[in-house]
């Protein structure tokens, strides 16, 4: 069957590059050779990936909210690692955008992320006020994701 599943077709409409996986752990992130890092990265610290999503240069609050309701949405998944590397990426409007995807879906799934970029301290309070995990490197931040894709796993 070549049916598109309901994240592909949404990953569609929103111009959003996705291919979904068969693990556990969801991911994403902007630009293409960062998200496939981030997949070695999980895989090196023994971790399942369960899609790659790239939501591009921009990673606007849209963006980012319709990549997380596709991602969430996966029952697959028990754990989101969100990488983000900006430039000119704007933090706090990615963070807001993950907060209102987060309300949205009413999803409780952890949630792990890196951000790096414009307005980068202001996006982390954001974000660490709304209880998600905020981490520096995306060795730590890969290393957290699996370890709660573990205990999740182990529920």
């Amino acid at each position: 069957g070549s049916e598109l599943t309901p994240q592909e077709l949404a990953a569609i409409r929103n111009d959003l590059a996705y291919v979904k996986l068969d693990g556990n752990i969801g991911v994403v992130g902007n630009g293409a050779g960062l998200v496939m890092a981030t997949l070695d990265t999980i895989q090196y610290y023994g971790g399942n990936p369960a899609n790659f999503l790239d939501v591009g240069g921009g990673a606007t609050s849209e963006k980012m909210a319709a990549a997380l309701n596709i991602v969430l949405s996966d029952p697959n998944v028990i754990a989101l690692f969100i990488n983000i590397l900006g430039g000119i990426t704007r933090c706090d409007e990615v963070a807001r955008g993950i907060l209102k995807a987060k309300e949205k879906t009413g999803v409780t799934k952890p949630v792990v992320i890196r951000l790096v970029g414009t307005n980068e301290e202001e996006g982390k309070r954001i974000l660490t006020e709304a209880g998600i995990h905020v981490l520096e490197s995306m060795e730590e931040a890969a290393q957290k994701v699996v370890e709660i894709s573990k205990q999740e796993g182990e529920k």
